[in-house]
């Protein structure tokens, strides 16, 4: 399988294309705002502490102030219970998280249990204190109106490793399955630590040898000393480590394993990857071209109608049949529908069908969209269990390909199908778009007949306190021509009513459910 990256970069925006066989299948946008800080490390001082929910805000310069749990303030009692129930468990640590995050494995066994442990022994209230400094890492950037989640809990990645110099612990990537590979690994690596730091070793670390394992822990040692001493001079609330961009994280994290090439638009940009693999990467012989072409590069590679298309509610399948993608506050649904298709044989085919057709597009949505926390997804009901069956085994399979955590639940009685995945940034949705300033979000306006009506009743009801011989009512275009058209026995029966004309004036600017009605005098 073929697999491209593809970077259009400018001076306000960068973003990133992933293509399997030129279909894209992942799309990162990176802005210079407040919503691409994920791994940004900042000196922060404790606006306000939240006994009730062991939490506390944390103001680190931005308009929203970042949260915190007791759970990520890191002090002398959490890091030693840590260590305990690290060795009690035997845990291990996936270092293939996005962003560079850092999950523990087993996590419903293990993470759950030890953080219970801490709000035991730990409250927020003896961690921390208003006014408080404190250094810490945004673990998720700002999505909708949550602020960003920051944590004393520091994780630096390298191209083979990820520093943790909180923790001492040393993981290695579940990817890496070969038992003697992992053993040689951290034979390795305990030869040449002279700390107690964490470390993680990434799949690509998989063999290395004694020379680029001692580079790397060099390199994210140093990055971390002069982190102290930032921090340590600089006065709350500044940053004090700037993560790489998403250019750089790309390179590092997804072209040797996730592509085959990377094209670039911006020669700028291509200078500095260049420099980049040079530098860091010395090892890596891969692709990397210089797009020179005179149409957007996104165009070019029939991107931009792909990104247009998965900001709509409505996807249609080859079939005919189509799903529809709602996404709230608290949860996503996703509805499948037979549409346009009636089958050719049998009716419980043509539902199963449009099933396995939507199962494919669910899944590559899902990934395409970056669509995480509780997704419902309403399949159409299938009466054989042999069918449900399949449906179920096709969606597990699907999910297979997407490198976020996910947890996929049976198919109900009903039909549905309850699964999560992790949220690690903003949606597609929430990136590109902000809600709609006719209806605020809501989805709906109100229908012409229904805002006819709506005059109607104000006019009823103001027709007793108004002086004038006269109505004006001034709205928008379409209400005057249904006024005029349609609903003139509204008006009609209204001005038999009052004995008084009734003169509706068109404003090309209002809001379709905008009117104003005033009261004139005729000489």
């Amino acid at each position: 399988m073929l697999k491209e990256l593809v970077v259009n970069a400018a001076p306000h925006e960068t973003r990133v294309a992933l293509l399997e066989n030129g279909t894209i299948v992942e799309v990162f946008i990176e802005r210079e705002d407040e919503t691409s800080i994920a791994g940004n490390i900042y000196k922060g001082r404790v606006q306000r502490v939240l006994p009730g929910m062991q939490a506390a805000f944390v103001d680190i310069g931005f308009d929203q102030a970042a949260f915190i749990y007791v759970d990520d303030v890191l002090d002398t009692a959490s890091y030693t219970m840590y260590q305990k129930f690290e060795q009690d468990n035997d845990m291990e640590v996936d270092a293939e998280a996005e962003n560079g995050a850092i999950e523990t494995l087993n996590m419903a066994e293990n993470h759950t249990s030890w953080k219970a442990s801490l709000n035991q022994e730990c409250n927020i209230e003896d961690l921390l204190t208003e006014g408080q400094e404190i250094m810490v890492q945004v673990a998720k950037s700002s999505i909708g109106s949550k602020g960003p989640r920051v944590t004393t809990h520091i994780s630096l990645a390298g191209r083979y490793m990820v520093l943790l110099p909180t923790v001492d612990h040393i993981g290695i990537s579940k990817k890496i399955g070969n038992e003697a590979e992992r053993s040689r690994l951290k034979d390795l690596l305990l030869s040449i630590r002279k700390n107690n730091f964490g470390y993680i070793f990434r799949t690509q670390a998989q063999g290395i040898d004694k020379e680029t394992i001692q580079k790397e822990l060099n390199f994210l040692n140093k990055t971390w000393e002069n982190i102290l001493a930032k921090n340590k001079k600089a006065s709350a609330t500044c940053l004090v480590y700037k993560d790489l961009t998403i250019t750089f994280r790309a390179v590092r994290d997804l072209l040797a394993d996730e592509a085959d090439k990377l094209i670039i638009d911006s020669k700028e940009e291509y200078t500095n990857v260049k420099n980049f693999l040079k530098k860091l990467m010395p090892d890596v012989k891969l692709s990397v071209e210089l797009y020179q072409g005179r149409e957007s590069i996104f165009d070019a590679y029939n991107i931009e109608g792909d990104v247009a298309r998965a900001l709509k509610k409505k996807v249609w399948l080859k079939s005919g049949g189509y799903i529809v993608i709602d996404q709230t506050e608290a949860l996503v649904a996703i509805d499948v529908n037979t549409g346009r298709y009636v089958g050719k044989h049998n009716f419980d085919e043509t539902i199963l069908k449009t099933n396995l057709e939507a199962v494919k597009e669910i899944a590559y949505q899902i990934r395409l969209r970056n669509i995480g926390g509780i997704i419902i997804i309403d399949f159409i009901d299938m009466k054989k269990e042999q069918h449900r069956e399949k449906v179920m085994a096709h969606m597990n399979e699907a999910m297979k390909n997407d490198k976020c955590q996910t947890n996929v639940l049976p198919l109900t009685e009903l039909g549905l199908v309850q699964m999560t995945r992790k949220r690690t940034r903003r949606n597609l949705t929430r990136t590109l778009c902000k809600p709609c300033f006719y209806c605020n979000g809501d989805g709906h306006l109100l229908s012409g007949k229904s805002i006819c009506y709506k005059i109607y009743r104000d006019l009823v009801s103001e027709a007793g306190d108004i002086m004038g011989n006269r109505f004006t009512v001034k709205v928008h275009p379409e209400i005057a021509q249904l006024l005029h058209g349609r609903e003139k026995h509204l008006i009609s029966s209204l001005e038999k009513q009052f004995s008084k004309p009734i003169t509706i004036y068109p404003e090309p600017h209002y809001h379709i459910e905008e009117y104003h009605i005033f009261e004139s005098l005729i000489k």
